[in-house]
Order: C-alpha cells, then structure tokens, then sequence
C-alpha cells in the first residue's frame, strides 16, 4: 500500500483532461499553460516558451510541474491527454487501507501453458468509453480448481504475463470492473498462478485511471475468494 500512498501513486491522480487537435486551455489547470496536439505530438505553451512533451507511452513521461500537482501527458490507443496528480488529492487523503481475503495455499496454482503458434493481438476496452488498449496474447493458462479445469488467457506486460479477470465474487465482495494478476513467464511449460497476488486496478483508487477491462474469456465460473477484496472510494 505504500506505493498506493506515494507522491506518484494512484492515489494521488486527480484528473485527466483529453486533448482535442490543434490548442487545448483547460479552467482546472493553473492558467497560463496552453496544450496543442498535432498528429502523435503534444507541445505546451507556458510563458511564451514552447516544449514538446514526451508522453508515457512508451516509458516514462516529460513532467511538468505547478505548486502539488504534476502533469503529464499519455497516450491511450491513438487518444492523447494530460494526467494530473495532486500530492493534496482527497483520493490520497481519504485512503481507508484494503480488506484482503485469507491467504490460503489452494489458490496458489501451477497451470499448463498452452502456447499459440503466434501472439495473437487483443484489443482490451477500458473503464473509458471509446479508449481502447491493444496487448499480444502468447498462449493460455488451464488449470484445475476444486476439481474443476479453468482457463485465463494473459498478454504481455513489462516483460510479465498479464492477467485481467472477472469470476463469481467480481461485483460482491471484490471490485465491479474485475481484478489484475502478474505471473512470470513460462518455465518449462508451466505457469505459476497465485491468486492471493490479485489486486484491484487502478480505477477503484481513482476515477481518472483508464483500466483495460476483462475479455469474456477471461470471465471464471468459479468465486475466486483469494487476493484483494473490493474497495469503495467514498
């Protein structure tokens, strides 16, 4: 929780304001800051000085800073739009900690890895509507739980199988939009799956997160009571 909490955690994202083409002014920001986005580049305006701003897609973004907040621009699916944080945020201020299931060892699981022939491309939606998020799939996870075979298709993410999922407790005791999981990629033809890692994403901390969404093969039959239970932001 600690990185929830840090200057640059989620708690701290306090808005994101959409770029539209040609020069953006936006009344929430401090004034004085003019944005233009041309094609895939964001320039500001400040002071009579104008910068181009490296977005956070890929790695890490230009900065610009204004008493407590940082913003910065990012890119999601071809949309551009300016991030802000606020180390004042009442997200941040608010933090009331997360409610986690017991660990228990059974759902900690060691899958087969059925591999595809190639990555296949797949376009996850997200808590946005319109913005989309396209990740390469390499292969499905299958596994047994109390008695039963499961699958989750992952995709790739920083260098880590990426896991985006819904079951039987999503929308109860665990968060509505589903839940995140990290696994290690394959070793010896096996993925290892621990179900007590799974997290909420960002959009429960926030409601200027773009969280991709689960697919509908990632929707499991089963009530996973394993990892973070839901979080309620008021």
């Amino acid at each position: 929780m600690a990185a929830l909490r840090a200057d640059d955690g989620w708690l701290t994202v306090a808005g994101l304001h959409w770029l539209k083409p040609g020069w953006n002014r936006f009344a929430e920001l401090p004034a004085g800051l003019e944005w233009r986005w041309e094609g895939t580049t964001v320039s500001l305006r400040q002071g009579g000085q104008l910068r181009t701003l490296k977005p956070d897609n890929p790695g890490p973004a230009d900065l610009v800073q204004s008493g407590s907040l940082t913003m910065f621009v990012i890119e999601r699916g071809g949309r551009y739009g300016i991030r802000v944080r606020d180390t004042k945020s009442r997200y941040r201020a608010q933090f009331h900690g997360i409610e986690h299931f017991p660990v228990d060892a059974k759902w900690n699981v060691t899958a087969r890895w059925n591999a595809y022939a190639q990555p296949k491309k797949r376009v996850l939606p997200t808590v946005i509507e319109g913005v989309n998020e396209v990740y390469d799939a390499p292969g499905e996870a299958e596994f047994t739980l109390e008695g039963k075979t499961f699958k989750l298709e992952p995709v790739l993410s920083g260098g880590r199988l990426f896991f985006v999922f819904r079951d039987l407790t999503t929308g109860k005791t665990t968060y509505p939009a589903g839940r995140f999981l990290y696994a290690d990629l394959v070793e010896k033809g096996v993925v290892k799956m621990d179900f007590n890692e799974a997290y909420n994403p960002p959009c429960a901390f926030t409601p200027y997160a773009t969280c991709p969404l689960p697919l509908p093969q990632n929707r499991l039959a089963i009530a996973v009571e394993a990892g973070e239970k839901n979080y309620h932001l008021e």
